[in-house]
C-alpha cells in the first residue's frame, strides 16, 4: 500500500488519536523515525487492537481533538464532527514485520525480610521458672520466659502439676456466670459470721425467715430504677369461688406491706405506721388498712416509701429478738382482724407475704427472683397446712363446702377421717389434714385422699396465684375432700 493511500484512509480516520495511530507503523513503513515518540503508542495499538480503539484523543500524535492533524503536528484545522472508522485490516495481511511489543515494567521487589532468628530458651534456675508459673499461666510471660517454663516443665513433676492447677484456676476465673447473687448468701455469710461469734441476743428461729426476706426484697428495691416504682403491678387473692385482684404500683405494694406489717409492730409495743393518718380505720383486716393508708396519700406512693417500710422491718426483727425468751417463745399475739395468729406464726406470715409480693414486683420489672430457701420454705408451708382445718371448717360454716353425707363431727383431740399432704420438692414433707373437726386429729388409720403438689406451687395455691382447678397435683381418693382442701387452701390468701 503506498504512502498517498495510507495517507488518504488517514484522513478517514476518527478523531481519537488512538485509532488514528493505531494506523501508523503498520501501513505508512515510516514506523518510529517519522512519527518520533508516537511509536511507543502505535506500537501498542498494532500489538493490540482493541487498546488502541480504546486509548484517548491525548495521544503521542498531539491530536487536539475531532478533525486534528493526522501527521501530528499541533495545526488548526477545523473541528468536525466524528466518523466512522472504515474497516481496518488485520496487521498479518499486510506484510509488514510485528512491531516489537513494549516489554511492561517489572515490579519493584518486595525489600527482603529480616532473616527469622530461632527463639532460644533463657536459661534460669528452678526457683526462677516455679516463680514464673504464675505469670506463665495467665499468659503474662515473654515469649522467651514461656518457652523456657514449657521446657522445664518436661523434666520437673512438681512444676507441671503447680502449672496445671494454676491453669484450671485461670479456667474459673473466666468462666461465664450470673451476675445475681445465690440467695443464699446472705444466710451463709451470717452463719459464718455468727459461727466465730455468736451474737448476744440471736434472732429466734422463727423470726429468721421474716428476716431474710425482708433482707432479700430490700436488695431488689436497690436495683430498680426510679420509673419502676411506678410499673403497674397486680395483686391477686381469691375470695369464695374465684380470684380477685387489685392494680396497683411497685409503691404501692411497699405501702400495703408497711400498712399490714404494722399490725404485728403494735403487738410488740412499736409505733403503728397508720397512726400518722388522719383517719385510722377501725377495721383491722389487712385490706383494710391498705386502702386507709392508700386513700391518705395525697399523692401516689413512691420510691420514698421504702425507707420506712425498712426502718419498720428491722424495729420488727430487733424487738423480737428482746421479746422472746431463751426457746424463742413469745405470749404475743397478733390480730388480723377477724383472727388471731401468735407471733411466731404471724412473722411466718409475714414472711409468706413478702415473698409474695415480692416475685409480683419482679415480675413487673422483669427481675430474676427466686424461692426462699428450704428450711424456710419448709416453716411456710408448715403454717399453711395447719391453718387447712379451720379454714375448711370456715368454708363448711358459710356454704362454700358441703359437710360430707353422714357424717358428724369428732370429738377434740379423737382421730377422724383425713387427707395425707405430700409436699414434693424443696422444703417439703407430709402432712395428715383432718377433714372432719378443726380439732381432729389427722390419722393414718382413716385416711381417704391422698394430694401431691410442689411445695413453690403449694404456696401460690395459698396465696390465690394459682386457681384450685389448675393446682398441678397428683390427687388419690375421695375426689370432693380433695377439692375441698385445694379450695380452702386458696381461700387463705387475701390482699
Amino acid at each position: 500500500m503506498d504512502e498517498e493511500g495510507a495517507r488518504g484512509r488517514g484522513d478517514d480516520a476518527p478523531d481519537d488519536g488512538a485509532a488514528e495511530t493505531g494506523d501508523g507503523p503498520a501501513e505508512t513503513g515510516d514506523g518510529p523515525a517519522e512519527t518520533g515518540d508516537r511509536s511507543a503508542e502505535t506500537g501498542d495499538s498494532v500489538a493490540g487492537a482493541g487498546e488502541g480503539a480504546a486509548g484517548s484523543g491525548s495521544g503521542a500524535g498531539g491530536s487536539q481533538g475531532p478533525g486534528g492533524p493526522v501527521d501530528g503536528g499541533g495545526g488548526d484545522g477545523p473541528v468536525g464532527p466524528p466518523r466512522i472508522p472504515l474497516p481496518r485490516s488485520s496487521v498479518e495481511d499486510t506484510g509488514l514485520p510485528l512491531p516489537d511489543a513494549v516489554p511492561e515494567p517489572m515490579p519493584d521487589p518486595a525489600p527482603a525480610s529480616a532473616p527469622l532468628v530461632p527463639l532460644v530458651p533463657l536459661v534460669l534456675e528452678h526457683g526462677v521458672l516455679k516463680a514464673l508459673l504464675g505469670a506463665w499461666a495467665l499468659a503474662a510471660c515473654s515469649a522467651e520466659e514461656a518457652l523456657a517454663v514449657e521446657e522445664h516443665l518436661g523434666t520437673c513433676g512438681s512444676c507441671a502439676d503447680e502449672a496445671r492447677r494454676l491453669r484450671e484456676a485461670v479456667g474459673l476465673l473466666h468462666q461465664p456466670e450470673s451476675l445475681d447473687l445465690d440467695p443464699s448468701l446472705r444466710t451463709q455469710v451470717l452463719d459464718s459470721c455468727l459461727g466465730r461469734r455468736p451474737p448476744r441476743i440471736p434472732v429466734p428461729r422463727w423470726a429468721a425467715p421474716y428476716d431474710a426476706e425482708a433482707a432479700r426484697l430490700d436488695a431488689l428495691l436497690q436495683d430498680i430504677g426510679s420509673a419502676d416504682w411506678h410499673a403497674p403491678v397486680r395483686l391477686r387473692w381469691f375470695e369464695g369461688e374465684g380470684p380477685v385482684d387489685r392494680r396497683t404500683t411497685v409503691a404501692g405494694v411497699i405501702a400495703h406491706l408497711l400498712s399490714v406489717d404494722g399490725l404485728v409492730a403494735t403487738a410488740l409495743g412499736l409505733e403503728d405506721p397508720l397512726d400518722q393518718l388522719t383517719a385510722v380505720p377501725d377495721d383491722r383486716t389487712p385490706e383494710a388498712r391498705t386502702e386507709a393508708y392508700w386513700k391518705a396519700a395525697h399523692f401516689p406512693p413512691t420510691r420514698s416509701i421504702r425507707r420506712p417500710w425498712r426502718e419498720q422491718s428491722h424495729n420488727i426483727v430487733r424487738t423480737t429478738s428482746f421479746t422472746s425468751d431463751g426457746e424463742g417463745e413469745t405470749e404475743n399475739a397478733v390480730s388480723y382482724g377477724g383472727f388471731e395468729l401468735p407471733l411466731r406464726d404471724a412473722m411466718l406470715d409475714r414472711a409468706f407475704e413478702c415473698w409474695i409480693h415480692a416475685e409480683d414486683i419482679a415480675k413487673a420489672v422483669d427481675y430474676p427472683y427466686e424461692a426462699p430457701s428450704p428450711r424456710h420454705l419448709h416453716g411456710m408451708i408448715d403454717l399453711t397446712a395447719r391453718m387447712l382445718p379451720a379454714a375448711l371448717a370456715d368454708r363448711r360454716r358459710t356454704g362454700l363446702a358441703a359437710p360430707p353425707a353422714g357424717r358428724h363431727l369428732v370429738p377434740a383431740g379423737a382421730p377422724g377421717r383425713s387427707l395425707r399432704l405430700e409436699i414434693e420438692g424443696s422444703g417439703g414433707g407430709e402432712w395428715l389434714i383432718p377433714l372432719d373437726s378443726p380439732a381432729a386429729v389427722g390419722s393414718a388409720e382413716h385416711e381417704v385422699a391422698h394430694v401431691a403438689l410442689d411445695g413453690v406451687e403449694f404456696c401460690r395455691l395459698a396465696a390465690g396465684h394459682v386457681p384450685p382447678e389448675d393446682a398441678a397435683a397428683g390427687q388419690v381418693g375421695d375426689r370432693a375432700a380433695i377439692r375441698d382442701v385445694l379450695f380452702a387452701a386458696a381461700s387463705l390468701s387475701r390482699m
